[in-house]
């Protein structure tokens, strides 16, 4: 079988930031700390940011020297960071997903297959938070298993 190129993605290292940004009105009714989140992608050459804003997707390659500690950067800057996760399978549907596009649809996507369900940036913020063991390879236990 061959492969299309673009599946062929270097080792990456995911992590989930979630903030108080809020670009539309009716975010103000999510918890303070927890109306926004989007994911930062390190490999071998640098980060990658993916950022969900209304309507648009920021997809940022930052040029940043290598080692660069972008989570410790996030954190300083009063962000809160969950991470390393080490990026699963998608999972097989058959259906079209239901729920609408969001910062934390996105970040779902990019954690793979395996992710917890969460609606909610808070939601998805506890259901990673509570996940036993090393994060690193949590998400891709499940998919190695099968």
């Amino acid at each position: 079988m061959i492969r299309a190129a673009h599946r062929r993605v270097p080792a990456q290292q995911v992590y989930i930031v979630f903030g108080d940004g809020a670009d539309q009105p009716w975010l103000r009714l999510l918890r303070p700390g927890f109306r926004h989140c989007f994911a930062a992608l390190a490999d071998e050459t640098g980060w990658t940011v993916l950022d969900p804003l209304t309507g648009r997707l920021v997809v940022s390659r930052l040029g940043l020297p290598l080692g660069f500690d972008l989570p410790g950067f996030y954190r300083r800057a009063g962000l809160l960071v969950l991470g390393p996760f080490l990026p699963g399978e998608p999972r097989a549907r058959r259906l079209p997903p239901l729920a609408p596009y969001s910062c934390v649809a996105l970040c779902r996507a990019v954690l793979g297959g395996d992710a917890p369900f969460a609606v909610t940036p808070l939601g998805l913020f506890r259901s990673l938070n509570k996940m036993p063991g090393d994060r690193k390879s949590i998400l891709t236990l499940a998919s190695a298993a099968e």
